[in-house]
């Protein structure tokens, strides 16, 4: 069995060590996390720009919209699933908008996200491949409507991309960066806003205090959530030298684990309660390091767009008689968080003006 890192200290130092921690661990070639040294610096200059403010920025106006147009629909039921409903909904329709994915490609990301998480929670080998084969099906569909026709999104910059020696990037590394930017990304933001939610509909007195926070405040808050309920469970990496870490030994080629949910309340760095300044420095939801998630802003800004919205809506509250799932391992956060929205006179008196 891998030696599981559960300390602060331990997760970051295996985290930040590169010259004695490779993250190529797969069987599958992984762009960019699986790789390491100069290979993931440059690739991640190169798809730097996907990502940059000026995208965020720019993309914001439409989460926006998403976001009101599906809490809109949403609000008119008795009570919806928070992670089912809304999370991956929302996560679909953002990432879609992101990269100019046609929203007929809906259906089939939606319950491709289903068979997904169906698929890890039963640990069944087979039937993860299948998924990821699933979903590459549906990527390589995309790219070939682009060769097809050309279109002005950010797929089809990324099919014209080129690597550093300045050829194009080859098709099963394009397949791999958007199985990675929206494969892992689609459960990933869904399962976050079903803990966001939660946390949300667990005190009916925190929708009032945040529905006018400041964005950089709402940002923090919405850290801090994760970091007591991290959805982000582990990584693995590989030995690259013999070592003792954690005060186990660990051979050159050994996998070790990084358990980010473990390191994220380790009470020897994080003082007690709910306090997401101060500890914001140390909180490792997006990880740390070279390989900490690049994406870290976009999610950021989709997670306090949805919340924003839903807020503006009203205050989440668990629906009765329908009590919430939580999700088995090896995921985390909620499998289902039935709740319903209950507009007030704050939430009212927001959307008319």
């Amino acid at each position: 069995m891998a030696p599981t890192l559960r300390s602060h200290a331990d997760v970051v130092a295996a985290a930040l060590d590169v010259s004695r921690f490779s993250n190529d661990v797969s069987r599958f070639r992984q762009v960019p996390n699986g790789l390491d040294a100069t290979a993931h610096r440059q690739m991640v200059e190169i798809l730097a720009p996907f990502l940059a403010p000026d995208v965020v920025d720019g993309l914001e106006p439409t989460l926006r919209a998403i976001a009101r147009q599906l809490i809109a629909e949403l609000a008119a039921r008795p009570a919806f699933d928070a992670v089912g409903d809304l999370g991956v909904r929302f996560a679909v329709r953002a990432q879609s908008a992101w990269l100019g994915w046609s929203p007929e490609h809906e259906p089939a990301l939606r319950l491709w996200v289903a068979e997904h998480r169906a698929a890890l929670r039963s640990g069944e080998d087979h039937r993860i491949a299948a998924t990821a084969a699933r979903f590459d099906d549906i990527v390589r569909l995309l790219l070939d409507e682009r060769r097809g026709c050309a279109r002005d999104d950010l797929t089809t910059r990324l099919l014209r991309l080129r690597a550093a020696d300045g050829d194009l990037l080859p098709e099963a590394d394009v397949v791999s960066i958007l199985r990675n930017w929206t494969g892992g990304d689609l459960s990933s933001l869904a399962l976050c806003v079903g803990v966001v939610v939660h946390w949300l509909a667990d005190d009916g007195a925190r929708a009032a205090r945040l529905r006018d926070a400041a964005a950089s405040d709402l940002d923090a808050v919405i850290d801090e959530i994760l970091r007591l309920d991290d959805p982000f469970v582990s990584n693995r990496r590989r030995a690259l030298t013999d070592a003792v870490v954690g005060g186990c030994p660990v051979h050159a080629g050994d996998v070790v684990v990084l358990d980010w949910r473990a390191a994220n309340t380790d009470a020897t760095v994080f003082g007690p309660g709910f306090d997401p300044h101060a500890h914001a420095a140390a909180n490792l939801v997006y990880g740390v390091g070279p390989h900490a998630c690049p994406g870290r802003m976009l999610a950021t800004r989709q997670l306090r767009v949805l919340v924003q919205e839903l807020l503006g809506a009203g205050a989440p509250q668990p629906a009765a008689g329908d009590p919430a799932v939580r999700e088995s391992a090896p995921g985390a956060g909620w499998r289902t968080m039935p709740v319903r929205l209950v507009r007030d006179d704050a939430a009212a008196a927001g959307r008319a003006s």
